[in-house]
Parts: C-alpha cells; sequence; structure tokens
C-alpha cells in the first residue's frame, strides 16, 4: 500500500486552486499547521508550491521538500517566496539537522512516503512539542479524486503510526475524500 509518486509531467493540475480548496482551503491548513513568524516549517512532497505558498507569510523560513527536482523547476519558474528553499529529498532521508524545524506538514502525500523510516526521520528534524499536520486521501474515499484507494492509508491508520514514532494526536477528522491529522511531536 502506498508509495504513489505523483507524475510531475502534470504539474499544472496542481495549481488548480478551485480544485485543490475543494479537499483544503488555506485557511484550514493554516489553523492545522499554526505557523508562527519565527518558525522553521517543511512542507513534505511540495510539488508546484501550491501549498507552501500559504505557509510561507507566516513563517520565518519554510523548506519545500519534493523528491522530483522537476517539480521545484516549476516552482523557481512560478516565483518562489525569499524565505522558501527547495529541497530535492525524499522524507526518509531529509538533509536537515536534528530538531531543525517547529512544524512540517504534508498535503496529499503522506500516501507516497509513509513508512517507519520516514516517521523516524521526520521525528528526527522535528523540535520536541513541533507540530506536523497531514491531510491525504483517505482509503475510506470513493477514489474518483487522487490515486487509488489502494494505495491510500485511513486515518486511524496514519494515527497508529504517528503514535508509534512519539507524536501525540492534536486533531482527527475523516471527511468524504480526506483525512486531517495534527500532531505535536513529544517531549525526547
Amino acid at each position: 500500500m502506498g508509495y504513489h509518486t505523483f507524475d510531475a509531467s502534470g504539474a499544472d493540475r496542481l495549481e488548480d486552486a478551485a480544485r485543490r480548496y475543494r479537499f483544503l482551503s488555506a485557511e484550514e491548513l493554516l489553523w492545522a499547521v499554526a505557523p508562527e513568524g519565527t518558525d522553521t516549517v517543511a512542507d513534505l512532497g511540495s510539488g508546484t508550491g501550491f501549498y507552501t505558498d500559504e505557509v510561507a507569510p507566516h513563517a520565518e523560513q519554510v523548506y519545500a521538500v519534493d523528491i522530483q527536482e522537476e517539480m521545484h523547476d516549476y516552482y523557481r519558474e512560478k516565483g518562489l517566496p525569499e524565505n522558501v528553499e527547495p529541497v530535492t529529498s525524499g522524507v526518509g532521508d531529509l538533509p536537515l539537522a536534528d530538531d531543525a524545524l517547529d512544524a512540517a506538514f504534508s498535503t496529499m502525500t503522506y500516501h507516497e512516503f509513509a513508512s517507519d523510516e520516514a516517521l523516524a526521520e521526520i521525528g528526527r528534524v522535528l523540535a520536541p512539542g513541533g507540530r506536523l499536520a497531514i491531510v491525504d486521501w483517505a482509503a475510506t474515499g470513493s477514489g474518483e479524486h487522487g490515486p487509488p484507494v489502494d494505495e491510500r492509508f485511513t486515518a486511524d491508520e496514519a494515527t497508529a503510526a504517528l503514535g508509534d514514532h512519539g507524536f501525540d494526536i492534536v486533531h482527527e477528522a475523516v471527511r468524504p475524500e480526506t483525512f486531517l491529522v495534527v500532531a505535536t511531536l513529544g517531549e525526547a
């Protein structure tokens, strides 16, 4: 299950605001991530930077993490905010220092990286008490949007995996096609 990577040749589709906001609004994302002006944040699976752009004005530094350099090329052409740094990496091997992040978020990409290795790595780079927001396609959804249902996870699977890696669940919501989980990293 999982590990489906979005085809970079369809990057233009990721800029369709009406479609994207149908499943996650900017306001909901900002509430979930809760960035403060001095925070360092990572967008895990940033793609074209659609949601990175929503968080960037509210943080000091944002790392746009994507495994596909083509997505960063698209984002650079679109225009990177000054406080956003593209990082070409998988989530399981982040080139960031221990405790480097105050918050991290993943929008519709958890199914691409969900593994013990990736969750341990997020736990390594997130400071104790740091916030993690995950919005992804739900295995309970119809499959009309997003990846095939058999490549998705349920909210319960995601919260169990996060709990196994030292995260405390702050909020969980299951919607018709997606789920939202907000967690904080327990103190070391």
